[in-house]
């Protein structure tokens, strides 16, 4: 390949396609305009000035967009984050928040590097179905109170936006339908002058850049320990809600993701946020559904632009955008719930088919977001619960079967499926002890031993039958349940 061509497949997708940099350009645009309103309710959430919230989307957008692992997706200041620093800005200061949003970034990045993200594989399907849904109620539920003791001119609106979003893209899909209904809202308010909540009701709008500095705290030990525990579990919120958002992006755009990078990259755009003065923060599910599935980005143009767009609307367009009426970015965010759960999963059809189990995972995950409203708290949660069925199924697939030697002087017991801490308890309870002939064959060829229990178990059996004076060989051991088996065996018992 020439050094020209090999220069042409490096560039993005953007530069050469006019079409996908409209796109992008567009989409971008529509995700600043609805960071705008989450940023401040985020910061009130956290208990900071409105302006630390939309500077730490400014700046989390713009550096995962270069640093990042996974295309097109958002991150900015998140209502998990705030929730979990809002305790510490209010025992300790705004300081100690900012330099727990730098620790935490730190954090991040160590955990990229030892491979956390490889952990993504243990959660399930019916996890991450519960994870998409849970994450399209809280959307929903997050607009019902822009809809609560408001001027009744909201309902009429909101209803206008959801139906130009419906009905705008079978005319053209050129501009984002989004993009439509926020600007003829906007116009029809304005130009009517109708009352109803706007943008500006949240909160001011920052009129500068943020201005890089260190956290206003002393750097000292008893600082450390302070701001540790927050910085580790905001770390882990944020690594877990950027990861599964990663893969939801991944399935819905059939694109691989380097969730190690993206890892890493959230540490970096934490650390930079922090210097800069922002409360953090991580991927957006909402405002990522109207990047990918609402307006069709797929590159880091739009993330970026989203970032930049943020603040140059902030800034230069403060008075334009702060008319924007609240019910314009309410139908944005209720279509994007709609389009974002898995009306699939639900389906009567579907329901018959599923497993039980798989159904109840999804449930307990759904029904934990709901009510914590803490994604990871859903997720770990129906993990667990996914893991306990697991177990508890595959531990019924351990079966022992007897063959009686026709001299009567050896008994084989053939041990099929797996042996782990589940099924080993239920082992020591399958032989016959007292009538079993003096020589004893454990045949373990179709089966695999996975833990201690399992080896713990076996020894349990030898000496059962050892006070009996019977002896009982193992065969048929595959080499790693050879290994662990030679290891571990005799060691397990009180004495050793």
């Amino acid at each position: 390949m020439s050094p020209a061509a090999r220069l042409r497949g490096l560039k993005p997708d953007w530069i050469s396609d006019p079409k996908v940099w409209r796109t992008e350009v567009l989409a971008g645009l529509v995700v600043a305009l609805a960071l705008i309103p989450e940023a401040i309710s985020f910061s009130i959430i956290a208990g900071v000035d409105p302006a630390i919230g939309l500077f730490a989307s400014f700046t989390m957008a713009v550096v995962i967009s270069i640093v990042g692992g996974r295309r097109a997706m958002i991150s900015a200041a998140t209502g998990a984050v705030a929730l979990v620093i809002a305790p510490l800005n209010r025992e300790h200061g705004f300081g100690y928040l900012v330099a727990a949003v730098v620790l935490a970034g730190v954090f991040q990045v160590v955990l990229g590097a030892l491979g956390v993200a490889k952990l993504m594989r243990f959660i399930p399907r019916s996890v991450m179905v519960g994870f998409v849904n849970s994450l399209a109620v809280l959307i929903f539920m997050a607009q019902i109170p822009e809809m609560r003791d408001v001027p009744w001119a909201v309902y009429p609106l909101v209803a206008a936006g959801l139906a130009l979003m419906v009905f705008f893209p079978k005319a053209t899909t050129v501009i984002p339908a989004p993009l439509v209904s926020i600007v003829i809202l906007t116009v029809i308010t304005v130009g009517a002058a109708i009352a109803v909540p706007t943008v500006g009701d949240k909160g001011e709008l920052p009129s500068s850049l943020p201005v890089p500095g260190l956290p206003d705290v002393p750097f000292t030990l008893d600082t450390l320990t302070t701001i540790a525990p927050y910085a580790f579990a905001m770390a882990l919120v944020g690594l877990m809600e950027s990861l599964m958002t990663a893969k939801l992006v991944d399935d819905i755009t059939d694109t691989h993701s380097n969730k190690t990078r993206e890892s890493i990259g959230q540490g970096i755009a934490n650390i930079v946020t922090g210097f800069f003065g922002g409360m953090g923060g991580c991927a957006m599910i909402g405002q990522t559904m109207i990047n990918v599935k609402v307006s069709g980005a797929r590159t880091r143009l739009s993330t970026f632009l989203a970032g930049a767009f943020l603040m140059v609307l902030c800034i230069a367009f403060g008075p334009v955008v702060s008319d924007i009426p609240m019910a314009a970015l309410v139908a944005v965010m209720i279509m994007v719930s709609f389009a974002t759960f898995d009306w699939h999963s639900i389906a009567p059809k579907t329901l018959r088919r599923m497993p039980a189990g798989e159904i109840a995972v999804m449930v307990i995950t759904v029904a934990a977001v709901v009510t914590t409203h803490n994604l990871a708290v859903g997720v770990v949660l129906g993990s667990v619960t996914a893991m306990v069925i697991f177990a508890k199924r595959v531990a019924h697939l351990a079966e022992v079967t007897v063959v009686v030697d026709p001299d009567g002087g050896t008994v084989v017991y053939r041990v099929t499926g797996e042996l782990f801490f589940a099924s080993s308890n239920d082992l020591v309870g399958r032989f016959d002890y007292a009538t079993d002939p003096d020589k004893v064959v454990i045949d373990l060829s179709s089966t695999h031993i996975w833990d201690a229990s399992s080896v713990a178990a076996l020894d349990a059996i030898e000496t059962k039958y050892a006070r009996r004076g019977k002896t009982v060989e193992i065969i048929g051991l595959n080499t790693p349940s050879a290994h662990l088996h030679g290891k571990l065996s005799g060691e397990l018992t009180a004495g050793h």
